[in-house]
């Protein structure tokens, strides 16, 4: 069955932009009707969402296809309120664009990417599980490896001839051996991680989604009890996951690359000096880092980098 559901994000709002930053982004013929798709796991049942924009940036509106079997209105609310999770489409960016103009930087990008939300994932174990995946590995290959893991373990759905991937659910990874995650070109200690979280997430009561009550600290601490889990995975988890507004992941190397081109002039900078001068953004770095990302993706900020301005020498 095919149903139809129209989401009315909190303008304004670029779609491709902030699709861009979700994986399963197809970007249609027409820029204004860019396709995200997204195989969603509606606690057991699935549907295949397809989103398209018919809107403007200051007037949006997201039309949401869905085909699955048996969708009911229950089916049909909770798929809505998965979209509008993954596309962040109730987020208020007024308060961060106001605060964006003391920074020539930031207010640079704001405006070359102006309307874009930050994307979020649905789960905690799904943040972690990626985080994982991509500790110590370029974007691309940790992205192949994302496509093994979900066409190995991940529910499919089979619509119009092609076949559909959500994320792999907890049980069907704490089912499979260290070994046979292993082929799936994980390392010994990647392996061993995955498995851990899929039992740690299947033990807790409420899963690993618990910590959403818990304060960023108190999360922080949670989190990182578990193996493969430290403070950048954890920085992941508060942004992605619960949508917490001053999270900063420290330590990961391609944000400290592009702070250092927009801010520095390309001088080399260490992690402490990027967690001091990332104080500039609080209580917004968690969407400072999305347009951050946004420029390292795209080149955009280029004209930020050719005037050689700097605002900080690290030392």
């Amino acid at each position: 069955m095919i149903e139809t559901i129209v989401i009315r994000p909190t303008p304004p709002f670029d779609f491709e932009c902030t699709a861009e930053n979700q994986p399963y982004f197809r970007k249609g013929e027409e820029s204004s009707r860019a396709l995200y798709g997204r195989l969603l796991d509606l606690d057991g049942k699935l549907a295949l969402a397809s989103v398209t924009f018919n809107g403007e940036v200051d007037e949006p509106a997201l039309e949401v296809t869905l085909q699955g079997e048996d969708l009911n209105v229950s089916d049909l609310a909770l798929a809505g309120s998965q979209i509008e999770r993954l596309l962040g489409t109730h987020q208020d960016l007024r308060p961060f664009y106001e605060f964006a103009k003391g920074d020539p930087v930031m207010a640079h990008l704001v405006g070359a990417f102006h309307g874009m939300h930050q994307s979020l994932s649905l789960s905690v174990f799904e943040t972690i599980a990626q985080a994982i995946l991509g500790q110590q590995l370029s974007a691309s290959v940790a992205r192949v490896i994302r496509g093994l893991l979900l066409e190995t373990y991940g529910p499919r759905l089979e619509v119009d001839g092609e076949t559909h991937y959500a994320f792999p659910r907890p049980e069907t990874m704490a089912a499979a051996t260290v070994e046979e995650l292993r082929g799936l070109k994980l390392s010994q200690r990647k392996a061993e991680y995955l498995h851990g979280l899929a039992l740690a997430e299947l033990a807790a009561d409420g899963g690993l989604d618990r910590v959403q009550d818990l304060s960023d600290e108190e999360v922080i601490i949670e989190v990182t009890s578990l193996r493969g889990v430290g403070m950048w995975s954890a920085q992941w988890v508060l942004s992605r996951a619960l949508g917490r507004p001053d999270a900063f992941p420290i330590g990961d190397l391609a944000l400290k690359r592009i702070v250092s081109q927009l801010y520095f002039g390309g001088e080399a900078m260490t992690d402490a000096e990027l967690g001091e001068f990332s104080q500039r953004w609080s209580p917004f770095r968690s969407l400072a880092t999305s347009y951050l990302f946004a420029a390292l993706r795209t080149g955009g900020g280029q004209e930020v980098i050719a005037s050689g301005q700097r605002v900080y020498t690290p030392g």
